[in-house]
């Protein structure tokens, strides 16, 4: 059996596998991740390495079903590398070392946790395994909605009493964790140099933490995980409580200006109208004529500049006003409207004047 932890943060039950339970004899050969931690729609990798130095023939990748197995993907000494049918374009070999073998799951699913085996066929020992278990952050992690350059406030609360020895915030990368800010029992809050300035403790409250993301920028969206470090009273195992609440901060649509332009064309029959807008994710740009190009730059920020461009005969369009509705997906629509200058005809001349 798979001994397990149970946590509480706010309110919501979390239950993770403290470790994973090796085939009798395996452990000293094969080293494998125990748990392997991914939100839906990242990637995930998996990998395992042989501790001795063996004749590798091949190494195969399982995952473990009730029913069964079913099989991901081989990599062999002499005839390559081999993905099953069915998970082509979504899991694919990270290098070719058959004594480090790692595998990656592109685009996470929920059929995707669960636990996986990895198979070394060696010549003369045969087999040799490892497993590695793939967990989902929570089901319905809480969000934290912020806007680039506001502050975004993160909190984790243990529902049951606890000793608890040490708070630990995290962010989850692809490849791994960074910490961002530990708070301690003994040794008091601390906040890791990268982040300095801009992450805080909002209490000192160890069984209810809150972190605070000041000026937000793009980067800093993603999922966050709190540890919460205790010491049960009732015995001395070096197991530890890691209650796990994942964060996922995105942000708000955003429209930051708008502008509208018309101006003369080389050409005196002509006028060219542009309406530009930044914004994020990109907005969409729609001028009240019949035809229109429209471009796109992203800027160093995050957000998108959209231009949409327009020339138009002139002689059309005198005293007309010109329009252009700006929006942020659903959000609201922004108009504005502009005149297009009057051109006159001199009767002594003919020539067109504006």
């Amino acid at each position: 059996a798979v001994p397990s932890l149970l946590c509480e943060v706010d309110s919501v039950e979390y239950l993770y596998d403290a470790h994973v339970v090796f085939p009798a004899g395996q452990t000293a050969l094969v080293q494998s991740q125990h748990t392997v931690m991914a939100a839906v729609g990242d990637s995930a990798c998996l990998t395992c390495r042989l501790m001795q130095f063996k004749d590798v023939l091949q190494v195969t990748w399982e995952k473990i079903l009730p029913e069964g197995k079913k099989n991901l993907a081989t990599s062999t000494k002499y005839f390559g590398q081999k993905v099953s049918r069915e998970f082509k374009g979504r899991v694919e070999f990270k290098d070719i070392d058959l004594h480090n073998s790692s595998i990656v799951i592109m685009n996470v699913t929920d059929q995707d946790k669960g636990c996986y085996r990895c198979l070394f066929n060696t010549y003369p020992d045969g087999a040799l395994t490892g497993t590695t278990c793939l967990h989902l952050y929570g089901e319905n992690p809480h969000t934290v909605m912020a806007a680039v350059g506001d502050s975004a406030c993160l909190t984790c609360r243990l529902m049951q009493f606890k000793d608890v020895l040490q708070v630990t915030w995290e962010k989850i990368l692809p490849e791994g964790k960074k910490n961002l800010a530990t708070s301690s029992k003994y040794f008091g809050q601390k906040v890791s140099r990268e982040f300095k300035g801009r992450v805080e403790f909002k209490d000192t409250d160890l069984h209810n933490s809150s972190i605070v993301i000041m000026n937000v920028t793009d980067q800093d969206k993603g999922c966050y995980r709190c540890l919460f470090n205790t010491y049960p009273d009732d015995t001395s195992m070096i197991l530890c409580l890691f209650c796990d609440l994942t964060t996922r901060m995105v942000f708000l649509p955003e429209l930051r200006e708008v502008f509208l332009h018309v101006r003369e064309s080389h050409a005196a029959e002509e006028v060219v109208v542009s309406c530009s807008a930044t914004g994020r994710p990109a907005p969409t740009v729609t001028l009240t004529v019949p035809h229109y190009n429209s471009t796109s730059s992203t800027n160093a920020n995050g957000t998108v500049t959209v231009t949409a461009t327009a020339v138009l005969p002139r002689l059309h369009v005198n005293s007309s006003r010109v329009g252009c509705a700006v929006r942020v997906l659903s959000g609201p629509e922004t108009v504005v409207s502009e005149v297009v200058p009057e051109v006159k005809q001199s009767p002594a001349d003919g020539e067109t004047h504006s």
